[in-house]
Formats: structure tokens, C-alpha cells, sequence
């Protein structure tokens, strides 16, 4: 619709859906906050946690929803509808339905934790695949991996063509790095996902980053995309600062993982996307790194995994621990973001 009226202003495209998206979050969001309210509906705490979270629950849950919506109203409005939008508000979607699954079970079972971890995986996995094949066999997307300043792997050595839908590629190599990019940053989001304002923060701050990639590559569709998925982060943060009105939930953690992962994959920094979204990847760690030592000395590396539960153990403030993590992910996209415009820079003028 906008995107036809202002064509030839795409950089004002970009900009306008971080701004539909904030409003249309700002907007629709008290009503559904008003709307959980009402029927009882929210966040179950672990009682393992730290005791300041107790107060949490009860707080409404499954924000994720609204933002959802805000980034399909703001695609609808600013998007171009072509298949680089399609696959990725597909997969952003059959996410948010995976997520909305594992938080109305926590709800109706009044539990902190919702689908089994299999469970989970299985879900996750299959989108990743789904996805990386339609980026490889209709987006246009090479099977290489680049790495700025190194070299550029192809994982495309190792391709099953099958003879169905007129030729489908198979890069297997391919789609296994990609498949674990996308259901880890979906799980990092997610494990981010812990204090109030911090993962929405966060991932506003990458989107942004990823948004002025993709314009760099000249994709304007997954540069919209990015900006959309910013402005509702930005929309929903007023109100999940602290103290929170709600929380995203899994429906928005995971859907907002696998967006990340999958802009990743559209604007070829597979690689790069791991350093901005750095802070993801050492919550990630901390987790996986404490629950494999634990198993073997029954000791723990960390007071408390995620890493920004050890800090609170520590003795910061919850508001304290999401600032300086707000500026340790600024600082991780703008290094990934330096590597990449020098790199892309570097190759231009060769």
C-alpha cells in the first residue's frame, strides 16, 4: 500500500515501520493487557529463581501476540509482498504459534515451564529446515557461509538434487549450519527473555543493525521486515520497562529468535549475525556451559544461569543488569556491523 506510494523513497520506508510498528504496539497493547487482567491470565515464576521475581506472578503474559500483529499490520501498510516477505513473516508466524502453544500450556497448568524440550525442538527445527530450503531454492540464497576478512565456505559441496516441484536442492552442509543458527538464536532470545525490558531491548537494538544490513545489501523487503520487528520491540518496551505491565512470552521470544536467525540467513551474514547478536549467544553459553559442568562435578560456574540471573545473584539491580546489557549489545552489533560494512567496502572497490 505505502510501499507503492513512496517507491522512491525507500529509506523513508525503513523508518516508517519502525514507526507504525511502535504506535501500533503503544496502541493495541493496554486493551490486551486489560483484557488478560480480566480473565486471570498470567506468568507462572520458577521458585528456583531469584525471590525478587516472586512478585512477578500473575503479571499478564503472552504479549507476543500484540507485537505479532503490530509487525503483519506494519508489513501490510509498508511491506512489498513478494517471496523474501512472505518466507520470512511465514516463519516469524508458524514461530509465534509454537511459542502461544508453549505459553497457553503454562497458563492452563499454571507452571513456569509449557511444552517438553523435545517438543520444542521439533517445532523449531522443522521451520529452520522449512525455511532454509525455500531461502536456497526460491529466494536465491547461496549455500556459502562468509566470514569478513577470512574466506567465504561453501556448504553446497554436498547437494542432493531431488527431481520434485521442478528441481529441489538440498545443500545438506548448508542446511544443517543453518538449521542450528536459527533454533539457537531462537533458544538464546528466549533464555534472554528473563528480566523486564531486557529482551525487547536487546533485540530492538540488533533489528536496527540488521535493518541497515539488509538496506546495505539492497533488500529493501527484509530491511522493512527488520525495522518493523524494531519499532514493536520499541512500542512494547514501555511496557515491559520495570516494573513490567507484561511479558512477550514465547510467543514473542521465539518468534523474535527465529526472525533474527532467518534475516541472517536473507542478508548472507550467517556468520557476522552470531557477533550482533552477541549477547544472545553468551546466554546461551552460560546456560549450556553451567548445566555440562554441573553434570560432571555437580559444581556450578555461575550463581545462576541465564548469565543476567548470576549478576542479580551478585547483588546488581534488575534495572541495572538490563542497562549494561543494552550497552553490551550495542556494542556487539556495532562491532558485527564494522566488520561487515568494511568487509562489503573492501570487496567493492577491488
Amino acid at each position: 500500500m505505502l510501499s507503492s506510494l513512496f517507491s522512491r523513497y525507500p529509506t523513508f520506508l525503513v523508518f516508517l515501520a519502525v514507526f507504525i510498528g511502535m504506535v501500533a504496539t503503544l496502541v493495541l497493547m493496554p486493551p490486551f493487557i486489560r483484557f488478560l487482567q480480566g480473565r486471570n491470565i498470567g506468568q507462572q515464576v520458577r521458585d528456583d529463581g531469584p525471590q525478587t521475581h516472586l512478585v512477578k506472578k500473575g503479571t499478564p503474559t503472552m504479549g507476543g501476540v500484540v507485537m505479532i500483529v503490530a509487525v503483519i499490520i506494519t508489513m501490510l501498510l509498508v511491506g512489498v509482498p513478494n517471496v523474501e516477505t512472505y518466507a520470512l513473516l511465514g516463519a516469524i508466524l508458524l514461530t509465534a504459534f509454537l511459542g502461544l502453544f508453549d505459553d497457553a500450556s503454562k497458563v492452563m497448568h499454571e507452571r513456569s515451564l509449557g511444552l517438553t524440550p523435545r517438543a520444542k525442538l521439533v517445532g523449531q527445527f522443522s521451520i529452520a529446515i522449512l525455511f532454509s530450503l525455500l531461502a536456497v531454492n526460491v529466494m536465491g540464497v547461496a549455500p556459502t557461509v562468509e566470514i569478513p576478512f577470512v574466506a567465504t565456505i561453501d556448504l553446497g559441496v554436498l547437494t542432493t538434487r531431488l527431481p520434485v516441484l521442478g528441481g529441489v536442492s538440498i545443500p545438506w552442509l548448508y542446511l544443517a549450519y543453518v538449521s542450528i543458527l536459527l533454533v539457537g538464536m531462537c533458544n538464546a532470545v528466549n533464555l534472554t527473555d528473563g528480566l523486564d525490558g531486557l529482551a525487547s531491548g536487546t533485540v530492538m537494538i540488533v533489528m536496527l543493525v540488521m535493518a541497515a544490513i539488509a538496506y546495505r545489501t539492497d533488500l529493501l523487503e527484509p530491511a522493512i521486515l527488520a525495522a518493523a520487528l524494531s519499532g514493536v520491540c520499541i512500542g512494547f518496551l514501555w511496557h515491559n520497562s520495570f516494573p513490567a505491565d507484561i511479558f512477550m512470552g514465547d510467543t514473542g521470544s521465539l518468534a523474535l529468535g527465529m526472525g533474527l536467525g532467518c534475516l541472517a540467513v536473507t542478508t548472507k551474514t550467517e556468520f557476522v549475525a552470531i557477533i550482533i547478536g552477541g549477547l544472545f549467544v553468551a546466554e546461551a553459553l552460560s546456560v549450556m556451559l553451567q548445566v555440562a559442568w554441573f553434570k560432571r562435578t555437580r559444581r556450578r560456574i555461575f550463581l545462576m544461569a541465564p548469565l543476567h540471573h548470576h549478576f542479580e545473584k551478585k547483588g546488581w539491580s534488575e534495572t541495572k543488569v538490563v542497562i549494561r546489557f543494552w550497552i553490551i549489545s550495542g556494542a556487539c552489533a556495532a562491532v558485527g556491523f564494522t566488520l561487515y560494512f568494511a568487509a562489503s567496502v573492501l570487496a567493492g572497490a577491488r
